[in-house]
């Protein structure tokens, strides 16, 4: 009986640290369905309710992992509705705002897209997801270097110079689209000019110091420029040559 006992209790031991050898993948496997969850959600609640329609433009923020574009010790807030520090005095602009940007610009598979402030990577990735030609500019060396690695490392093609954005990327222009996400109180012509005929800029226009308005410019086939408002919002400071 004492043979049987230990018996019993060996292979009971056994099967404990088995089940302790599978248990870990099965935590693992948890936390990425509740990142998951938390995309699920803020299309939910922070998206569809506030006028963000675009399949395309649904689809891409819900493959995005925006917990892996915000620093580690504020990745709890990753979906919540706000713009969150990156360093060196940028932002992660809040989903909606990444959302309604895209949808303004009605971007198609394919389309080249210039976006001037790369920071931590997120609009870029949504854009890359959602087929575009992407190319982005970052004026602070560390943080270009940062995103470099970052979007190579989850796989999304997109090219990242570090330089001025307000001269933009003449070496790839015209531009089907481009994005600006950063404030700045004109237009700079530079982008203007690598803008595509019937192509569209979209950017925060306005005071810097305090409130700009969402301001989508189109280019029409003879060149002009036709510019709409659509609400107002808040960005830190496009730098550069837009403060000269």
């Amino acid at each position: 009986m004492e043979n049987l006992a230990k018996k019993f209790l060996k292979k009971g031991l056994l099967v404990f640290s088995a089940f302790l050898i599978v248990l870990p993948p099965l935590v693992n496997s948890a936390l990425a369905l509740d990142w998951e969850a938390k995309r699920t959600q803020m299309i939910a609640v922070d998206l569809v309710p506030r006028g963000i329609w675009s399949p395309a433009v649904l689809k891409a923020m819900k493959q995005v992992p925006r917990q892996e574009f915000v620093p580690k010790h504020i990745r709890k807030l990753a979906y919540a509705d706000r713009p969150l520090p990156i360093g060196e005095g940028q932002t992660i602009s809040q989903p909606y705002v990444v959302a309604w940007m895209s949808q303004l610009l009605e971007i198609e598979k394919g389309m080249k897209v210039l976006e001037i402030g790369t920071g931590s990577g997120y609009q870029a990735a949504v854009l890359a997801v959602l087929g575009a030609r992407t190319y982005s500019m970052e004026i602070r060396p560390n943080l270009a270097h940062e995103v470099k690695i970052r979007l190579n490392k989850l796989g999304y093609r997109v090219q990242v110079r570090q330089g001025d954005g307000y001269y933009g990327w003449k070496q790839h222009a015209p531009f089907d689209r481009i994005i600006i996400t950063a404030a700045a109180n004109h237009v700079p012509r530079p982008l203007l000019e690598q803008l595509k005929l019937g192509g569209k800029l979209i950017l925060p226009l306005g005071n810097v110091r305090y409130y700009q308005n969402m301001t989508l410019i189109e280019k029409d086939t003879s060149s002009k420029t036709h510019a709409s408002q659509h609400g107002q919002v808040r960005f830190v400071p496009m730098v550069g040559a837009a403060q000269d």
